[in-house]
């Protein structure tokens, strides 16, 4: 047998330091790699020694074998885990840790290439005899060979990447005439995310569950399955949420999809940790195989939670040559566990990533909850990798006591500086057909509601707080101030204080203001858009106050960052707020005449040129960033008048990317 005396871990995120805290528990050294955003990360803090691997791309560090392995070299370490991404299902990466003499913390070369990538992975299915949905790959450039075999796959389809995972490299097309243009765009996506652009096109079932099952086996010929996870709540082609088990899934059905499930990996003779995916129609019965991903997955957790089992543990174990230690009998599930993934991105925007200043992280620690976070703050979220800020699981009884839990636990995080999805996570755990079992790969397609989750509290509460606080801050600032009132005059009455606050939606509101008192108890007059709301304020202080409004009170904690920037909380709702200055910026200059880029990122085509006529909607330059593609469009129809930007050029959020002007015709 092996053993690992230093672990390099070719990742980043929460990952990198989920497989950190297990070997650090078993006496391992650890070591990480991190490219140049991620030079202060939380990953490259937690190990016992770091290397920069330089650069800022996935393709210039994390997915560059010769750099890992050289980092690995360098610091002295004789084992590497690769996490999830990047190089975790990269056979010649696998090779070449062989070959240098670094231990692989995985299965063989053998078995990633014939089940990494997913086209090769459905042949070995179908000669086991397992069902999978009908097929074609993509090969060449010939667009009328493209058309040819999406009809014989069928509409509507999914174009999607050999390699890799998570969503990336997958587009869904329901008519012909849109296949082309969404086989160059998985093309391009999955070469930038896995190095690998082959593509092929699937059936989609639109009414499915995404059931998984987590497999292990070892040198020994051992070989187990722990159970079913459901992966079905969606975005993209990924995960949101997963579970185990699933409530879909009753012990008929586990054993003979889990049968199905290691009899793959008996015929692989299958080394470490994988999950066999299946598409599972749960009105027949019937299940489809869609691929094995040979890595652990990002939702290990909640079978560890049902299991009590540590999966990094097992895999650091069979990857030194011990056996699992335990059978298929051994296996006991116990209550229910639910993860979920928090994200930045706006919902209310197509799920649009949203990189940036992170101010403020903290969460609460609860019985029953496990974060398993990938960032700190104050920092940096990226825009060149996964916009992914952590994963929060809850383990219950039941499965609604998990739900419940989890949603708390959400309710209680605060994350200042970028918009994520928590409001939208917290409602999705408390829908009655969530609850009810009812979840299908289109769950959040039939619930847009869910999107776009109304605040728990009135915004004119959080406003009123912003406001009020922000007037005590005030007048601590200015002591010779101190004995005079907010918004004192020396005319007759009490004319209202006029502002204007924008919203994190950049929706500009008009209020006026008369605040009773900077501290402790006061009345607040509130002129919202010609609405006057009368509010009492409880222990209003620098950074804090008690709201009542509509007989109701509510605590809020107000925070003010040098951005100027203001973020509100209370119980279950998070908001934020800017206050507009009184005279507009002599230097601003408003940009127009066409789209600007939706956030950070680096140009990946360009589909007009000057003097091309374009319509509305039109997709002018495509932009990727956290992994993701990115159209830009036109707003309306016209003119190209300029082309702004190049492909493989960096640009800034809120660049202008092309002009656009009126035709002469129109």
């Amino acid at each position: 047998m092996t053993t690992i005396r230093s672990l390099l871990v070719a990742n980043r995120g929460e990952i990198a330091r989920r497989v950190f805290r297990t070997a650090g528990a078993l006496g391992i050294r650890t070591v990480a790699v991190f490219s140049d955003p991620d030079a202060d990360a939380p990953h490259v803090r937690d190990a016992d020694v770091a290397v920069p691997l330089g650069g800022s791309t996935s393709t210039e560090t994390y997915l560059d074998l010769e750099k890992v392995l050289d980092a690995a070299r360098r610091s002295g370490a004789d084992a590497i885990h690769p996490g999830y991404g990047f190089l975790s299902e990269n056979a010649e990466f696998a090779m070449a840790c062989s070959e240098a003499g670094v231990l692989f913390v995985g299965p063989a070369p053998d078995s990633m290439t014939e089940m990494g990538l997913k086209d090769r992975a459905k042949e070995i299915a179908r000669k086991a005899g397992v069902p999978v949905l009908p097929d074609a790959v993509i090969e060449g450039d010939d667009e009328t060979s493209w058309r040819q075999a999406g009809d014989q796959v069928g509409y509507p389809l999914l174009v999607k990447a050999t390699a890799g995972g998570g969503g990336k490299g997958m587009r869904r097309v329901d008519r012909p005439t849109d296949l082309v243009d969404a086989i160059r765009g998985a093309r391009r996506e999955a070469g930038s995310s896995f190095g690998n652009t082959t593509v092929f096109c699937e059936r989609y079932l639109a009414v499915a569950r995404h059931i998984e099952i987590q497999v292990f086996g070892d040198a020994h010929g051992n070989a187990i399955h722990l159970g079913e996870r459901e992966c079905s709540v969606q975005r993209r082609h990924q995960k949101v949420l997963e579970e185990a088990p699933s409530p879909a899934v009753d012990a008929d059905l586990r054993e003979r999809m889990g049968a199905t499930a290691v009899s793959l990996v008996r015929e692989l003779a299958y080394l470490g940790a994988g999950t066999v995916e299946y598409l599972l129609d749960d009105r027949t019965g019937e299940f489809y195989f869609l691929e094995m991903n040979t890595r652990l997955q990002v939702e290990h957790p909640v079978t560890e939670e049902v299991t009590g089992l540590d999966l990094v543990r097992l895999q650091l174990d069979v990857a030194q040559g011990k056996p699992l230690g335990f059978t298929q009998r051994d296996v006991h599930r116990r209550g229910h566990a639910l993860e979920v993934r928090l994200y930045a991105e706006d919902t209310t925007r197509g799920f649009l990533p949203t990189p940036g200043p992170l101010y403020r992280y903290s969460h609460p620690d609860l019985p029953g909850i496990r974060f398993e976070d990938g960032v700190a703050a104050p920092g940096e979220i990226s825009a060149y990798y996964d916009p992914m800020l952590a994963k929060v699981v809850a383990h219950g009884d039941t499965r609604t006591e998990a739900a419940m839990k989890l949603a708390t636990a959400l309710d209680a995080t605060q994350v200042h500086g970028t918009i994520t999805n928590r409001e939208s996570l917290a409602a999705l755990l408390r829908d009655p057909d969530f609850l009810a079992g009812e979840t299908h790969t289109d769950f959040l397609d039939r619930h847009p509601d869910l999107l776009r989750p109304p605040h728990t509290i009135p915004d004119v509460v959080h406003l009123a707080a912003a406001v009020a606080v922000g007037a005590a801050r005030r007048r601590v600032a200015a002591p010779v101030a101190i004995r005079v009132e907010p918004g004192f005059r020396l005319i007759p009455g009490r004319p209202l204080t006029s502002a204007t606050w924008t919203a994190a939606d950049g929706h500009e509101i008009a209020i006026g203001y008369s605040l009773g008192a900077a501290s402790g108890d006061a009345a607040l007059t509130l002129e919202v858009d010609g609405e006057r709301h009368e509010l009492r304020l409880r222990g209003l202080g620098t950074d804090e106050v008690r709201v009542r409004f509509a007989g109701l009170e509510h605590h809020c904690t107000v925070v003010e960052y040098a951005d100027g920037s203001v973020w509100v909380n209370s119980p279950g709702t998070q908001t934020s707020w800017r206050q507009e200055p009184r005279l507009p910026d002599p230097d601003a200059v408003a940009t127009g005449g066409g789209p600007v880029a939706p956030m950070s990122g680096t140009v990946v085509h360009v589909g007009v040129e000057p003097g091309d006529v374009v319509e509305a909607g039109q997709t002018l330059v495509v932009l990727e960033a956290m992994k993701m593609e990115h159209p830009a469009l036109a707003a309306g129809a016209g003119v190209v008048d300029a082309v702004l930007v190049e492909v493989g050029q960096y640009v800034e959020a809120k660049t202008t990317l092309v002009t656009v002007v009126p035709r002469e015709d129109s």
